[in-house]
């Protein structure tokens, strides 16, 4: 279970902040002065921290800094109630993770608080190749023999190494961010800060703030200075999934941030010098992009000297069983399961089938047979229907294999049959998948929003999401909706 340690020297705070934060899903720590919240730190290793700037031992700055000095990778987000205070501003620019104002807004914080985990997760657990332990927890694996993905494997060793931007092109589900993790695990930057920025979920009116920050007055709405992932990813790496979502504004800086490393705040005049490994990743053709305009051509130049491309699903069957096995590794203590095998013409089937959705549709696919299986054999009975008779679903079904209501009474009454325990658990993670791949596809990917449609808070909405082994990414959207 995730940690978060907050640190303030108000004990009504503390306690506002621990109740409202708490759940089964991530734990709370306090400490009420800088000396016990880094002693916390050092002992304990929380997964992100809230720092309050003013303390009666120490200043937020020397606390922030002896933090860092414990662990470079760990999320900290400053709170403060001075609106106009410099400590937060600086301690920002130090590679803070956020800052907030109090009074706390508690839906904000959440929604703070869960970025920031998702981050640490990122860039804490380790990606690695198909050598590890596929029953390990710990690691996400990279899975594949086939001969594309050992030139991947190749690549990433000769590429991490090297202080270079680096672009990932490949499908949507191929495996682009875990290639990214992979890189900056292996780079020189390992140990420095990883952030990472999905293009496509930001409006496009935002993401440049989101990147390059704002002052004060920029423009409305803007009412304090905004640090932006470039200078917060100081010294470290950040990671732009979907770059071909970028407008042209946003285009031009980020590339003369590649060229001549430094860049000025919206609405500001100061240049600021940038130390930042890019590593950009996109499921577009952007030769095509650049041909109708929508692309620049001096960009992508700058960006695909070094490039790695990963093969769709398709073009590697002979690895389908192996990733079918560690899948069924991956998902069987979330789903209370214990299968161990797959019926020869249950593996038949998943052959034949030519994964438009990936390696993620994949997941999902077993994620349905796990949950429909009622002994320790998956058979081809457990298949999602689309798999069984061979039709394709359409590309808005690649996150949910049957995009269809799970058939819930049939299911319990099955394991009723079968003398099943644990019923009501394993037919609650059945139905919130459904549920959360529904919704996040109408607001296409939206957590924000889709938290409000659920009547739910977004850190529950991540904490089920992390639960079930989902991410959020374009493919949300219907085909119907890409088409405009």
């Amino acid at each position: 279970m995730p940690s978060l340690l907050v640190v303030d020297d108000e004990p009504n705070v503390l306690y506002s902040l621990e109740k409202s934060l708490q759940s089964d899903a991530l734990e709370v720590l306090t400490a009420q002065t800088a000396r016990q919240g880094i002693e916390f730190v050092q002992q304990r290793r929380p997964d992100a921290v809230l720092l309050d700037v003013r303390l009666a031992d120490m200043s937020g700055l020397d606390a922030f800094d002896r933090i860092r000095e414990i662990d470079p990778r760990l999320p900290v987000i400053v709170i403060t109630a001075f609106a106009s205070t410099e400590t937060a501003i600086e301690a920002m620019k130090r590679g803070a993770f956020e800052y907030l104002l109090k009074p706390v807004d508690f839906h904000q914080i959440r929604d703070v608080v869960s970025r920031a985990l998702d981050l640490r997760r990122l860039a804490h657990v380790p990606a690695v190749f198909q050598e590890a332990d596929p029953a390990d927890a710990s690691v996400d694996l990279i899975v594949g023999r086939a001969p594309a993905m050992q030139d991947v494997y190749k690549a990433i060793g000769r590429i991490a190494p090297q202080d270079v931007t680096v672009l990932i092109l490949g499908e949507s589900g191929t495996g682009k961010e875990l290639v990214a993790r992979a890189l900056f695990q292996h780079s020189r930057r390992g140990q420095a800060p990883f952030l990472a920025i999905n293009c496509a979920a930001i409006p496009e009116a935002l993401l440049e703030s989101e990147l390059f920050g704002h002052e004060r007055g920029a423009f409305t709405g803007a009412d304090r200075k905004r640090i932006g992932k470039f200078e917060q990813a100081h010294k470290g790496t950040l990671f732009l999934d979907e770059i071909g979502d970028m407008s042209s504004a946003t285009q031009a800086k980020v590339l003369r941030l590649l060229q001549e490393q430094r860049f000025e705040r919206l609405g500001g005049n100061e240049t600021i010098q940038a130390n930042v490994r890019v590593i950009a990743a996109t499921n577009q053709n952007l030769d095509e992009a650049v041909v109708g305009g929508r692309f620049r051509q001096d960009l992508l130049y700058r960006l695909n000297g070094f490039t790695i491309k990963l093969p769709p699903l398709r073009e590697r069957m002979e690895d389908l069983p192996l990733l079918v096995e560690y899948l069924i590794k991956q998902l069987n203590p979330a789903l209370g399961k214990r299968v161990h095998a797959v019926a020869p013409e249950a593996l038949c089937l998943l052959g034949d089938h030519s994964w438009p959705g990936n390696v993620r549709e994949l997941q999902g696919t077993i994620r349905y047979a796990l949950v429909h299986a009622t002994s320790e054999i998956l058979t081809p009975d457990c298949l999602p229907e689309n798999i069984r008779t061979g039709a394709c679903l359409p590309q808005a079904a690649h996150f949910a294999p049957d995009a269809r209501a799970l058939d819930l009474v049939h299911i319990v009454h099955d394991m009723l049959r079968t003398g099943e325990t644990d019923i009501y658990r394993k037919v609650s993670a059945a139905t919130d998948e459904i549920i959360l791949e529904t919704v996040l596809r109408h607001t296409r990917g939206n957590q924000v929003l889709a938290s409000e449609l659920m009547g739910i808070s977004r850190t529950t909405l991540r904490a089920k999401l992390r639960g079930l082994g989902l991410t959020v990414e374009k493919p949300f959207m219907s085909d119907y909706d890409q088409d405009g």
